[in-house]
């Protein structure tokens, strides 16, 4: 590989206005999220994404100076997608609701296929982890802010420890996915939300 090849910091590539050039950088980003998955991020090559997408390596290095770029294009307006979901606290039916949110979660990420490469990047790109942490700390944030009000309404358990509380919901939906590595049965959303709510809320 490349010293090119290898490199995880770059500038932000110039996105094309004209819409032969845009398809074409489009195809290379959904290459290079397609390779990401099936090889990892460090097996793949900025050749093989061009190959993969039909165009010359050349054309590559027009609209990305490496494929940490490309990786951070890709992620660019989906960040929010790869974060747990912020539960209504307010709902009328909590459990029920968190349920839908979870299993929407949940078919997003396997849709989208990119949780699986970002544990690679995020212990050796440092900017890259910090953009994924401060995502993280808005959706911790408005977490304590909707339990915050629960609790103004007398709903939450009165000595519950908000900022904790909040920590320990995103633990378990971000884990979600991962439940099925270890058990052969299908996810049970419904069960999991009844077990966020018992954090949260005391028995009627």
């Amino acid at each position: 590989m490349s010293e090119r090849e290898d490199l995880l910091v770059g500038e932000f590539p110039f996105v094309p206005k004209q819409e032969r050039a845009l398809l074409k950088r489009n195809a290379l980003i959904e290459s290079g999220r397609t390779l990401f998955i099936e090889k990892g991020y460090e097996q793949t090559t900025a050749k093989e994404i061009a190959s993969h997408a039909g165009v010359a390596t050349g054309t590559f290095y027009r609209y990305f100076s490496d494929k940490r770029q490309l990786l951070m294009s890709l992620l660019e307006n989906r960040i929010d997608s790869l974060m747990p979901p912020e539960p209504t606290w307010l709902a009328e039916d909590p459990e029920g609701q968190i349920s839908i949110l979870l299993a929407a979660y949940d078919e997003r990420l396997q849709r989208m296929g990119l949780q699986r490469v970002l544990p690679e990047l995020l212990h050796k790109d440092s900017e890259l982890a910090e953009v994924m942490e401060s995502a993280r700390k808005k959706i911790h944030s408005r977490i304590v802010k909707g339990l915050k009000q629960a609790r103004e309404y007398g709903l939450t358990w009165k000595d519950l420890d908000l900022e904790m509380a909040a920590w320990a919901i995103m633990m378990i939906v971000e884990n979600v996915p991962k439940r099925e590595e270890f058990s052969s049965e299908a996810t049970d959303y419904t069960a999991i939300s009844k077990i966020i709510c018992r954090i949260v809320f005391p028995p009627k």
